[in-house]
């Protein structure tokens, strides 16, 4: 393969992921846990945007429950922002002749 368009190449697909990366951080996804009680959103660019949680959880008290709600969130969040992305990124290579 031609170095020069190797080259070529690897500069077009680094402005093409700048760009992509900044379109991601304006893609937020939702993931709720606790059958609905906690809401968390976060970027595609894996930035939380905020929480909301149902006030009867925590009236119940059960700081546990409370705990265990928003990891769940959390981490369902961070996976469906990741997903997300890895999809996006993936176009990016495509029908590139790439040596590797």
């Amino acid at each position: 393969m031609d170095m020069m368009k190797m080259m070529k190449q690897a500069a077009s697909l680094q402005k093409d992921m700048k760009k992509k990366q900044k379109q991601l951080a304006g893609q937020t996804v939702e993931f709720s846990s606790a059958g609905g009680k906690v809401t968390l959103f976060v970027s595609c660019d894996l930035k939380p945007k905020s929480i909301t949680i149902d006030p009867k959880l925590i009236e119940n008290g059960n700081v546990g429950q409370i705990e265990n709600a928003v990891l769940d969130a959390v981490k369902g969040a961070i996976d469906l922002a990741q997903s997300r992305a890895a999809e996006e990124m993936k176009g990016l290579t495509a029908g590139m002749d790439l040596p590797f």
